[in-house]
């Protein structure tokens, strides 16, 4: 059930890593897509756009979340790529002490914090208690994110893309059937989508606890090794913190852009929800092809072979520029089309919106692109730190668009906040990454 990833060609080995990566996070993608179609032409404008004003909170916390787990699993994929599976034991199971800590914490204090921040936000009255109801409850399923993101984050770093997808291919279809379920039968407002969302990836996350014990010998530990230890949590903070840190740095940016977009009133609110939305699913294949990097990159390091790591990244990097051709004309064909899974017809000026947000993104996926591979290899090789500045480039930018530019250009400004992040973030990360080799290179002459 595991791949090992030192040896081969790494073009093929990211390809072949990166495709379940793409399906999962096509699945994952679900979760919200669903809950924002099923609101929008079952709910109405409002709701819809009551849901999509929270998207840059929750990507604040989800991410958060995420980011931490993804950093937990690359000393696992260090520890595998070096054969010393005790270690790897370890740091599985002191990633699993701190996740069920992180997971109370970080659940008491967003809740209570949701309706104070909203109000920062300046989310438009119409729309707030939409917002509130359906955000809190999604914090409330924080625990749910925490189990499935670390087994599946621990199960990629053992090479094996695939396991994670189909768990959220069932969770996929509970999903949908619990959205139709909660609004159609049940009569349910935002409340509905917010609660199936937290139960199929409560679902997911357990059903791939059962089959990971079952499944992967490697990871049964001993007594000895499921003891808390503070030096493999020290190791496993110093990767992880940063990794989560990251993103919500970056969502801080993403959040004075919601602002601003809130400012704009509740048709813009809408139109960039749906657009927000698209822009997550097409992006998929350059996502996927970053994610893969974090893995491919530690099972490298472990095993002493740096050279594989430059001719991942540069593979991977010239995939992702095909896959970001591709995206562009998918949204320049069928942006219009696309929105109105979200929208009806008539809603014209919003369907605009969405569009010429859509054009400004893909446009920018070269650059998006560079941002995923470079910063998840220079975690991969154990920087972390470098990520926290990457998200801080990303949220100077983006506070720039939303502030500076705003009042001179419009919604134009809020069309180029994302490309100006990811060109920022680049402008960072590629000198990064040497510096990072470099340093490494006079650690091992050393």
């Amino acid at each position: 059930m595991t791949k090992d990833m030192t040896a081969g060609s790494p073009a093929k080995l990211i390809i072949g890593f990166a495709i379940p990566m793409f399906l999962g996070m096509l699945f994952q993608q679900f979760y919200s897509m669903v809950d924002t179609v099923i609101v929008g032409q079952y709910l109405g404008v409002n709701p819809l756009a009551g849901v999509g004003s929270t998207s840059s909170l929750n990507f604040l916390v989800i991410g958060f979340c995420t980011g931490v787990c993804n950093g937990f699993a690359i000393p696992v994929a260090q520890m595998f790529g070096a054969r010393e599976e005790s270690r790897l034991r370890r740091f599985v199971t002191n990633g699993a002490w701190l996740c069920v800590v992180f997971s109370v914490v970080l659940t008491l204090a967003v809740v209570a914090a949701c309706r104070p921040i909203l109000t920062l936000m300046d989310t438009p009255p119409e729309i707030f208690e939409y917002a509130y109801i359906y955000i809190v409850i999604i914090f409330w399923g924080i625990p749910c994110t925490f189990l499935y993101n670390i087994l599946a984050g621990i199960i990629r770093s053992l090479g094996d893309s695939k396991t994670p997808v189909v768990f959220l291919a069932l969770a996929s279809l509970l999903n949908i059937v619990l959205d139709i379920v909660s609004i159609r039968l049940l009569g349910m407002n935002v409340e509905g989508p917010a609660l199936a969302t937290v139960i199929s990836q409560g679902v997911s996350g357990v059903i791939c606890l059962f089959y990971m014990w079952k499944k992967y010998p490697i990871l049964r530990g001993t007594r000895e090794e499921w003891k808390p230890d503070l030096s493999y949590m020290k190791r496993l903070c110093l990767i992880g913190i940063p990794m989560g840190l990251q993103y919500s740095v970056t969502a801080i940016g993403t959040l004075v852009v919601q602002a601003a977009v809130n400012g704009l009133g509740a048709a813009v609110v809408a139109g960039v929800t749906a657009a927000q939305k698209i822009n997550s699913f097409i992006s998929c294949p350059v996502e996927a092809l970053g994610q893969t990097m974090a893995p491919y990159t530690g099972q490298n390091m472990g095993a002493g072979k740096l050279d594989r790591i430059g001719k991942g990244l540069r593979s991977a990097s010239l995939i992702g520029f095909g896959a970001s051709l591709i995206c562009f004309l998918i949204a320049l064909v069928g942006g219009r089309q696309l929105t109105l899974l979200f929208v009806d017809a008539a809603e014209v000026q919003i369907i605009e919106y969405s569009y010429e947000f859509l054009l400004f993104c893909t446009g920018g996926y070269c650059l998006l692109t560079l941002v995923n591979t470079v910063r998840f290899t220079i975690q991969g090789m154990g920087f972390s730190i470098f990520a926290i500045v990457s998200g801080i480039m990303e949220m100077i930018a983006r506070i720039l668009a939303s502030v500076a530019l705003v009042p001179f250009l419009g919604y134009a400004a809020i069309c180029m906040a994302h490309p100006m992040a990811w060109l920022f973030a680049d402008a960072f990360l590629i000198p990064a990454f040497f510096w990072c080799r470099k340093r490494i290179e006079k650690k091992r002459r050393m």
